[in-house]
């Protein structure tokens, strides 16, 4: 692992680091905000995962959470999207190749050497943070934004155990049922639909439902709310009886300024759970 940057970030350290990935077979780059709890010891995680197009660096500059995330004494981690570099396979669309590995393990090629997210962030990358900084593994919650935020909830019912919430900004909620979903899942897993049902939060919902408190906001006026559907999740999550707090905030859109007015609620919602 190597550092790129460290800087003072109200009164703990935001760096950003690259290490060689198992996972992925590159080098990732991820964001990690310590809060100055650290430096007597473990504290929680919040892992905030990013959407298409993004890297480490859009959350981490843009939602503005170190500092509720201070506040409440959380590790934030950032984790990039992707597998990125010469030689990693990529596509002249935005939502599909580098930028928009959805969190899943590709299966087909050109994909299956390296985009292997789900792996990157179930496993990989917590090994290295967990050995080499002041983390609580036994204290872990995870959000995301759009495709981060479909990758936040799918981790969640699939890594039953390892978080104490979830929550999510946008997320693409029914991806087998939709545009941000079926071209990507047929990519990167195959046409066989039946591989694709673990990466599917509505899916997912109504087969396994959620043990953990769950948060997920979506603007009224997101531009691509057709595409996330968060109606599908909602009926499923009616339909399993779980707890939820499924909110429309009317007005708002797809973009930070809608992540960076509610990332404060977030971080107090996992805040309760983790210090729980």
């Amino acid at each position: 692992m190597q550092t790129v940057s460290e800087n003072r970030c109200f009164g703990g350290t935001q760096g950003v680091y690259t290490h060689a990935s198992k996972a992925t077979g590159c080098d990732m780059t991820f964001g990690l905000f310590l809060p100055e709890e650290a430096q007597d010891g473990p504290v929680p995680v919040l892992w905030y995962l990013s959407g298409l197009t993004c890297t480490h660096e859009n959350a981490m500059v843009k939602a503005g959470a170190q500092g509720w995330a201070a506040e409440q004494g959380i590790a934030l981690i950032f984790p990039d999207t992707s597998p990125r570099g010469e030689g990693v396979a990529d596509d002249d669309a935005y939502d599909l190749g580098q930028g928009a590995g959805f969190y899943v393990n590709a299966t087909q090629a050109p994909w299956a050497p390296h985009f292997r997210m789900w792996d990157y962030i179930a496993t990989d990358l917590p090994d290295l943070v967990f050995e080499h900084f002041a983390l609580d593994p036994d204290r872990q919650a995870i959000t995301g934004h759009s495709m981060g935020g479909h990758g936040a909830l799918t981790l969640a019912m699939g890594l039953p155990g390892r978080y104490r919430s979830v929550s999510a900004f946008s997320p693409i909620c029914h991806p087998t049922n939709g545009d941000w979903g079926r071209k990507q899942l047929s990519a990167y897993l195959g046409d066989d639909e039946t591989t694709w049902a673990a990466h599917d939060a509505t899916l997912m919902m109504r087969e396994k439902g959620l043990e953990i408190p769950l948060l997920v906001d979506t603007g009224s006026s997101d531009q691509f709310i057709d595409l996330l559907q968060p109606e599908a999740l909602a009926q499923a999550v009616n339909a399993r009886r779980v707890p939820a707090n499924l909110r429309l905030q009317k007005g708002y859109d797809h973009s930070y300024f809608f992540v960076s007015t509610f990332i404060e609620d977030h971080v107090a919602f996992h805040a309760e759970a983790l210090y729980a």
